[in-house]
């Protein structure tokens, strides 16, 4: 009877899971798995290592692996939760992040736009995200140039971007040869899904996903994305 028990426990407790989406590519160094988390957080695996992208207190951790590696995209709290980096973290997980990040995270591994580094099989590349006309006021934006970054992931021969919160920057409509996009879109401190279509629209990804898009219109992203050969996958980022 106790070990009955002790199964319908254990059954109770994998239905209370949360069911999380997992997303698989395959690439020349086998799958990469990418789960949604919420809002701008994701985990990746991959070769054994699994990254954490912005991982927060907003999300449901339970269940999931402790990090190898955990990218960093911004100060703001959706983005940078130290009592989160310490849950997930062990011993030899490196954190990557921009300069800013540094006066919070003592043991933060710096990456600039524009540079690029190697974490066990990922590369990693450091892009630009950052507004050009949205602020709190006039004359000031949300996120200044130079202060957060979007990231170019590559694994066995696929190029996996994620923008961190950008509107449609230059730098983002110049990016070549990317498998799978997750480009951000909600106002007042991003862009509107018809904008982020449009910067999508220049560097032509195989996929792309809308995260970090609370309350958004993502039905306008699709739209605006058809017949371009674009594939857009809209996936539950607040269940």
């Amino acid at each position: 009877m106790r070990t009955i028990a002790c199964l319908l426990l254990l059954s109770l407790a994998l239905l209370a899971q949360p069911k999380r989406p997992v997303e698989e590519f395959q690439t020349k160094g086998g799958v990469v798995k990418i789960t949604p988390i919420r809002h701008a957080s994701l985990m990746i695996e991959a070769g054994g290592q699994v990254v954490h992208v912005d991982p927060t207190s907003q999300g449901n951790y339970e269940g999931l692996p402790a990090a190898d590696l955990i990218l960093l995209t911004d100060i703001h709290g959706d983005h940078l939760d130290p009592k989160m980096l310490t849950k997930l973290s062990k011993a030899s997980t490196a954190i990557f992040g921009p300069e800013a990040v540094a006066k919070t995270v003592s043991n933060l591994t710096v990456i600039r736009n524009g540079e690029a580094k190697q974490s066990g099989k990922w590369g990693i590349e450091a892009v630009a995200a950052y507004n050009i006309q949205r602020g709190p006021a006039p004359g000031s934006v949300y996120h200044e140039k130079g202060r957060g970054n979007g990231y170019i992931l590559t694994y066995g021969g696929k190029r996996f971007y994620i923008s961190g919160d950008t509107e449609a920057i230059p730098e983002m409509r110049a990016l070549k040869d990317i498998d799978v996009a997750f480009i951000s879109m909600n106002l007042p401190y991003t862009m509107p899904p018809e904008e982020a279509a449009e910067g999508v629209r220049a560097f032509k990804p195989k996929v792309v996903y809308p995260y970090h898009c609370r309350n958004s219109d993502l039905k306008a992203f699709e739209k605006a994305l058809a017949g371009t050969g674009i594939e857009v996958r809209i996936r539950d980022w607040y269940y």
